[in-house]
Order: C-alpha cells, then sequence, then structure tokens
C-alpha cells in the first residue's frame, strides 16, 4: 500500500479517541486520522477530505439511522467500521462492513481494518484519479488564493479554456464545486496557508 489511509473516528469521548487514534498511530505511516464527536461534522468532513473509512459508534445512529444511510449512499467508496463497547441491535450493526470492541488487540484492529480496506483497494476504481496533477494544483492554489480565470492565465502562461478545464477536472476529482469549498479543500491539504486567501 504506497499511501497512507484516511481514517475519520467519530465518537463523543476523548479518552476512547485518543486511544484509537493512538493504536492506529502505531502502524506508522499506514493510517492518518481526522476526529469528530458529531454526525453533522462528519458529513463536513466528508466533503473535505478524501476517506477511506469511518470508525463509527453505533450510539449515534440512535435516531439518525438515515443519515448514516444517506452517507454511505452518497459516498460509497468509504469503509464502515463499528465501534462497539455497548449491546447494539443485529440491525444497527449490520450497517457495517466490519466491527471492532474496545477490547480487541491493536493487531486485531489493524488486521480488520486492513482487510477491509485492501478490499476496497482492488474494487475501486476512481482511487487514481483522486491525485491531483502537478498543474492542477497551482491552478487550485491561485483559485483559492482569490485569482479569477484571466489572472491564472495570465499568471501560469495558458489559455482561460485550459483554465476552466483544469477547474472541471479538480471539481471531478475532489467532488467540491464551489470555490470556498475547494479553498477548504485547499488548506485542509496544506497546499496554501490561511494567510494565503485574500479578505
Amino acid at each position: 500500500m504506497s499511501r497512507s489511509r484516511h481514517i475519520i473516528i467519530v465518537e463523543p469521548s476523548f479518552i476512547i479517541v485518543e486511544g484509537l487514534s493512538a493504536v492506529f498511530s502505531n502502524f506508522g505511516l499506514k493510517y492518518s486520522i481526522s476526529k469528530t464527536a458529531t454526525l453533522e461534522d462528519l458529513s463536513s468532513l466528508l466533503i473535505i477530505k478524501k476517506c477511506d473509512a469511518v470508525v463509527l459508534n453505533p450510539l449515534l445512529m440512535q435516531n439518525n439511522v438515515k443519515v448514516v444511510q444517506a452517507l454511505k449512499s452518497r459516498f460509497e467508496s468509504i469503509k464502515w467500521i463499528g465501534l462497539v463497547y455497548a449491546y447494539h441491535d443485529p440491525s444497527i450493526l449490520a450497517l457495517f462492513d466490519t466491527t471492532i470492541t474496545i477490547s480487541d488487540t491493536p493487531e486485531t484492529i489493524d488486521s480488520k481494518t486492513d482487510k477491509i480496506l485492501q478490499t476496497e483497494y482492488s474494487t475501486e476504481k476512481d482511487f487514481p484519479q483522486d491525485i491531483l496533477s502537478e498543474r492542477e494544483v497551482d491552478v487550485l492554489k491561485l483559485l483559492a488564493s482569490g485569482m479569477a480565470n484571466k489572472e491564472i492565465a495570465d499568471k501560469l502562461n495558458i489559455s482561460i479554456n485550459t483554465v476552466i478545464t483544469h477547474r472541471k477536472n479538480i471539481s471531478q476529482k475532489t467532488g467540491i464545486k464551489s470555490v470556498s469549498g475547494l479553498t477548504i479543500y485547499a488548506v485542509v491539504q496544506k497546499l496554501i496557508t490561511l494567510e494565503n486567501i485574500s479578505g
């Protein structure tokens, strides 16, 4: 596996999140982690960042099953891992690709995570196109810093049509269409800093 897999942990308990993050961190650069405590924040993170798996406490699905089902439909390539430390209805647990418990060993957690991500890695068709080309990154940086298409074209010595084509490709690859969304994406990916954004 050549790149680290991005995992979002959705869990309200700080101690459990930090413990699970430490478990994933112990496997080196294999995983990168984002953390949130709510489904609302999860929705935002999924738009901003490419995600391979979500580790979710099934308790957060109480009265929110439809929200999770909608997210699963919208982000079909993401694998869902249930973080179980209480009894849950089997119909809830059936919504997950796999489950881990707080009593699992780090090796078991890694093995279960790796297994479902390997399955996804070998079958997902749109994976390579998620990476932006060098020129697309250049366009994205200038776009996020507040430049218009003509300014970007002049700065990079390319035509406006080429800029528009790059913008379409960037939107397709990131799944983000708005300039504000692309700006957030650029900041999160550390392509630009907040100081680069014109107010």
